[in-house]
Formats: structure tokens, C-alpha cells, sequence
């Protein structure tokens, strides 16, 4: 991913509100050199400044980055290449692909859900500045708008899961399962069933089909790519649903 791109979604960020109000000043003159200025004067910037200048910058970056509400790219990225798949950058289709361990096999995709807890939803909860209960890591995620036609897509392609937790940017956890486990695959499929009971209709989707980690934590093929050992995973214990942190200290 090219630090073009990143600059250039921060930038978007920039305009929909979603981008820390304290950003660093360098950071926010340099953005708007690279979005109005010409390529030699963004690069000329660029090396005028010492070593700690660029690596403050380039902290602050990813820090947006990494914990903007409104993308979860990057932390895609890192759950699909951990994991050992190459990233796909396209918006439709599967996340990431790998290639399989029989030669001139089928490459084997991936559909990857990273969740990301901020820490301060939790503090301003906690203190009263935040009426509703910020979500805890759960092991869960959602396909957003849903079908008949997209579920029978995922299910023929035997694609495998990766679902993944950040706190504040931070990787937690990563576990890998396959799309057709059995409470998995059961859970959409009664949510498209209570949407869809005629089956898909046109411009109709299902906007969330949710699953949690009740879903997939008892899959024999069951795998933990990444994982926090036990004394650093219990600094974080407070963002995790009780249940779920539980089944995971049990898998380390």
C-alpha cells in the first residue's frame, strides 16, 4: 500500500469529520502541501526534516489510520497477511488469496472481519460522558447488505474466516476457521430465512448478518493464527466479553 493512498484517505478522513482533532501540525501543513502543492514540493518537505520529525509524522499516520471508525482497510490488511494470504485491494469479492498446498490447486480465499475497540468509548462510559455501551471484543463481525445469492457465493467457494481484534490499533487476536462450519454457516442462513423468507428479492439485502464467536469457537478446524501471550492478553481483559476472553486464555 503506497504512502500516496494512505495520504489520500487520511485526506478524505479529514473531510468527513472522522480525523482527530489534534492532529499533529506537521502533519496537517504536509497533507495540505501533497493535496495542493506539487509532487516536488510534497517530496522537498519531506526531506527537509530530521529522522524524529518523520517518525512523529509518520506515528500520527498510521495511528489515524489504523483506528478510523469509518475504514477498517488497514486493519484488514494486517489480519489477511498475518494470516499468510495476499491481500486483494479490491472492494468486491474476497479479502485475500493464498495459494493451495496441493500443486495446481484451487488458490484458497479468505473473507477477513477485523473489530477495533477504542479505549476512550470505554472511559467516557465509564465516567457518564457516553450514554450507550461501547461493544467489547467478542469475537464477532458482519456481512454487510447480505443475500441468498452472495451466502450460496461464500458457501461454494469454501472460503476461510478470519476474524481478528485491535485495541486502539493494536492486534489482539487473530483466529482462522472455514466459512462452511456448521453453527456458522446455520447462524446466516436463519438471519437470511427471517429476511428473505421467499427467497432474495431485487434491490432487498439484509444489511447485517451478524455472528459472534458462540458461532465458530467449537470448530475442529479451529486455528489461532495470533494471539497476545497470557500476561499482555490480561492487560486487556476489559474490552473482551467475559465468555469470549475466556474461551481464549483456554486456547493459548
Amino acid at each position: 500500500m503506497s504512502h500516496y493512498r494512505i495520504l489520500r484517505h487520511i485526506l478524505q478522513m479529514k473531510k468527513q469529520g472522522s480525523i482527530i482533532e489534534t492532529m499533529n501540525k506537521e502533519l496537517a501543513e504536509i497533507l495540505k502541501i501533497y493535496s495542493i502543492k506539487p509532487h516536488q514540493q510534497f517530496s522537498g518537505r519531506l526531506v527537509d526534516l530530521s529522522k524524529e520529525s518523520l517518525i512523529s509524522l509518520f506515528t500520527d499516520l498510521l495511528t489515524m489510520y489504523i483506528n478510523d471508525k469509518n475504514s477498517s482497510t488497514i486493519r484488514e490488511f494486517i489480519t489477511v497477511t498475518t494470516s499468510g494470504y495476499i491481500h486483494s485491494e479490491k472492494k468486491i469479492g474476497f479479502n485475500g488469496f493464498k495459494q493451495a498446498n496441493i500443486i495446481g490447486g484451487k488458490p484458497i480465499a479468505c473473507e477477513a472481519k477485523p473489530k477495533n475497540i477504542h479505549s476512550n468509548d470505554i472511559k467516557e462510559f465509564q465516567n457518564g460522558t457516553r450514554k450507550t455501551k461501547p461493544s467489547l471484543l467478542n469475537g464477532g463481525g458482519n456481512f454487510t447488505d447480505y443475500t441468498y445469492a452472495r451466502f450460496k457465493k461464500d458457501k461454494k467457494e469454501n472460503l476461510n474466516m478470519l476474524v481478528s481484534g485491535f485495541v486502539d490499533g493494536k492486534l489482539i487476536y487473530i483466529l482462522e476457521f472455514p466459512f462452511k462450519t456448521r453453527f456458522f454457516v446455520n447462524k446466516l442462513k436463519n438471519q437470511l430465512n427471517k429476511h428473505f423468507p421467499n427467497g432474495d428479492e431485487n434491490g432487498r439485502f439484509l444489511r447485517g448478518a451478524n455472528f459472534d464467536y458462540r458461532d465458530f469457537i467449537n470448530s475442529k478446524d479451529l486455528k489461532v493464527v495470533f494471539l497476545l501471550p497470557k500476561p499482555q492478553l490480561n492487560e486487556y481483559n476489559h474490552f473482551f466479553n467475559k465468555s469470549f476472553y475466556k474461551e481464549l486464555t483456554n486456547l493459548l
